[in-house]
């Protein structure tokens, strides 16, 4: 992937390793890297809690990151910075399902801040967003990975670096090719 900051990346693919469902290659123009994915692999009938990373055609929405640990990251993408009370509503009889919530002391949801860094930056996407369909998955990110590269619930994660590097390309307009 060039350096080039005056134009948008108009295509991101993901997809799966030979050999391992969980792990998969995100490319972005000439540029590729190693990215987690779901535990159930790439799924074409995501359901929630099935572990699996949606196939289809997406785009970003938003960047939210812990304005706490970094600075803003440049990006084309509108931001948001992460507070204590930011979560995730992943509650399929919730009217509020896969949208962000506020949670006060006590309540419980897929809170933003966590202790480790896997949501520092989180790229948030449409699926599942227009229409939500409750129970056809929530809270499906890009986000860093784990540092054994771990699957994770759904989402595509990958290093901080790499997640720096697409930011500064990555626009609303950008589509997430996912399988």
């Amino acid at each position: 992937m060039t350096e080039q900051r005056d134009h948008a990346l108009s295509a991101i693919r993901v997809r799966a390793a030979a050999g391992d469902l969980r792990r998969g290659w995100l490319t972005a123009d000439s540029w590729t890297v190693s990215v987690a994915l779901g535990r159930g692999g790439i799924l074409a009938n995501k359901r929630e809690g099935d572990g699996g990373t949606p196939r289809g055609i997406f785009h970003p929405l938003r960047l939210w990151w812990r304005a706490d640990r970094h600075p803003r990251p440049r990006s084309l993408l509108p931001t948001r910075p992460i507070h204590p009370q930011d979560a995730w509503c992943e509650d399929p009889a919730d009217r509020r399902y896969n949208q962000p919530i506020r949670l006060g002391q006590g309540q419980t949801g897929d809170r933003l801040t966590r202790e480790d860094q896997l949501y520092d930056f989180i790229v948030e996407i449409d699926h599942n967003a227009a229409p939500r369909i409750a129970g056809r998955g929530s809270a499906v990110f890009l986000h860093l990975a784990r540092p054994d590269f771990s699957p994770t619930a759904g989402c595509v994660s990958m290093t901080k670096m790499s997640m720096l590097r697409l930011l500064r390309r990555m626009s609303p307009q950008t589509r997430i090719i996912i399988g």
